[in-house]
């Protein structure tokens, strides 16, 4: 386990002590879980990013290749 140094700004400080006080767990487990929580957020952020230029990428190939059968003369 790694050990870390933050500085917290002193209204979030006295928010956090006052749920630390009513839900009963340590401000060390605290901390941990909601880093781990915004973790998750920003992975899910990023692989929609991902998944949105990956999308964009095909949705522009796909104009491509009907632009290409549109030119195509068909002979009946």
């Amino acid at each position: 386990m790694k050990t870390v140094s933050l500085k917290i700004d002193d209204s979030i400080f006295v928010e956090t002590e006052n749920i630390l006080s009513r839900i009963k767990i340590s401000r060390n487990r605290y901390i941990n879980e909601a880093i781990e929580s915004y973790n998750k957020l920003q992975r899910r952020q990023l692989l929609e990013k991902r998944l949105k230029c990956d999308s964009d990428l095909v949705k522009n190939e796909s104009v491509n290749v009907l632009h290409d059968f549109e030119k195509i003369d068909y002979i009946d």
